[in-house]
C-alpha cells in the first residue's frame, strides 16, 4: 500500500557556506524528537543536472516539500508547480541559508532560523500552516515567486554570479556574499538602462505605458521584501494577484528603496506586465542571473497559487 511521506527535505549542499550539510547531518535526530518514523520523512542533497526531476518526485509523494537552501533552491520547486498543477495542493516550505531569503523573511521563517536556530525552525515547520500564495510566469515559462528587475541591481547580480563562478569571492559565507554585492555596487554606480518600455495593464484593465530609456532600474516585486530585507514596495499581498512595480530613475531613488526611509518612487499596481528592453539588458529573477536568457519583450502574468508555510 503506497504511504505518502508527511515532509521531503530537498537541501542544497553548498548553500550558505555548506550549512545545507550540517541540516542534513541534524535532521534525523531531530525528527526522531518529534516522534516522526523513517517512513514519513525523507532528505536529499540537490543534484543541479537531476534537480528537477528530483522537486518532481518529492511533490509526487509528500504532503509536505521543505527547500533548505537559498532563493534560487526555492525558485526551481516553484517551476515544477507551475509546470504540474496536480501538485498544487502540495505544502511548501522554507529553511533558509541563502544570501537574499527575501520569502522566508516574509515568511518569519529566516528569524525563526537565525534567532532560535535549527531545531526551532523545524519543528514550528512541522506544526505551521499553510496560506495561498501568487505564483507568475514569465514568458510563459518561468517561474517568478519574489520579483523581477532589470538594470543596476540586475547587472550587480549578473557581475556577482560571474565573479563567484571564477573564484574571485573567497569563501561562500553569506556576509563575504553582501560585502561582494556592496564593491559591486560601487564599481557599476553609474549603469542605467540604454532604452525600453514598461507596459502594464492594472486591476480595472486600463492600459499604461512607461519610458525606460536612462532609467536605474525597474522592479517587479510579489512580495515586500527584496535585496535581502529591503521593503521598497511598502505594504503588499501575497495572494493578491498583482504585483507591485517601480520605475526607478535616480541612483537616490534606488537608495532610498533599499534603505528603511521606504520607496523613493511611485509604486505601481499591476495585474499583467509586459517589458521591453534591449535583448542584452541585465535582468534578474528571484535574484538569479537571467541576462540574455529572455525574449523580448518579456512578459509576467498569473501563473496560479501555491500553498505556503508561514510563521
Amino acid at each position: 500500500m503506497f504511504i505518502r511521506r508527511k515532509f521531503h527535505f530537498l537541501i542544497n549542499p553548498v548553500s550558505g557556506g555548506g550549512q545545507g550539510k550540517i541540516v542534513f547531518d541534524f535532521l534525523p535526530e531531530i525528527m526522531r524528537s518529534m516522534a516522526f518514523g523513517e517512513d514519513e520523512w525523507k532528505r536529499e542533497f540537490s543534484i543541479y543536472e537531476h534537480f528537477s526531476e528530483q522537486v518532481k518526485e518529492a511533490l509526487e509523494n509528500s504532503e509536505c516539500v521543505i527547500a533548505v537552501g537559498g532563493d534560487g533552491t526555492a525558485a526551481v520547486v516553484f517551476a515544477a508547480l507551475l509546470q504540474h498543477e496536480e501538485y498544487r495542493h502540495v505544502k511548501i516550505g522554507l529553511i533558509p541559508l541563502g544570501t537574499g531569503n527575501d520569502l522566508a523573511r516574509v515568511l518569519n521563517f529566516y528569524d525563526a532560523l537565525v534567532s532560535r536556530g535549527l531545531l526551532y525552525t523545524v519543528r514550528k515547520l512541522a506544526v505551521a500552516q499553510a496560506r495561498d500564495f501568487d505564483l507568475w510566469k514569465i514568458n510563459g515559462k518561468f517561474a517568478m515567486a519574489n520579483y523581477f528587475s532589470a538594470g543596476i541591481d540586475a547587472r550587480i547580480a549578473h557581475e556577482f554570479n560571474r565573479d563567484r563562478a571564477e573564484g574571485k569571492i573567497a569563501g561562500n559565507s553569506v556576509l563575504k556574499n553582501k560585502l561582494h554585492y556592496v564593491k559591486r555596487f560601487f564599481a557599476d554606480r553609474d549603469y542605467h538602462l540604454q532604452s525600453g518600455e514598461l507596459r502594464i495593464t492594472d486591476d480595472s484593465g486600463e492600459k499604461k505605458v512607461f519610458p525606460l530609456a536612462n532609467n536605474r532600474t525597474v522592479i517587479v516585486g510579489n512580495i515586500p521584501s527584496f535585496a535581502g530585507g529591503s521593503k521598497p514596495f511598502g505594504k503588499s499581498d501575497i495572494a493578491d494577484g498583482q504585483l507591485e512595480v517601480l520605475n526607478i530613475k535616480s541612483i537616490r531613488d534606488f537608495l532610498k528603496s533599499l534603505s528603511v526611509i521606504g520607496p523613493g518612487s511611485s509604486v505601481i499596481k499591476a495585474k499583467k506586465i509586459e517589458i521591453d528592453l534591449k535583448n542584452d539588458e541585465f535582468v534578474q529573477i528571484d535574484g538569479e542571473d537571467f541576462s540574455g536568457k529572455l525574449e523580448m519583450p518579456i512578459s509576467i502574468e498569473f501563473g496560479g497559487k501555491a500553498q505556503m508555510l508561514h510563521l
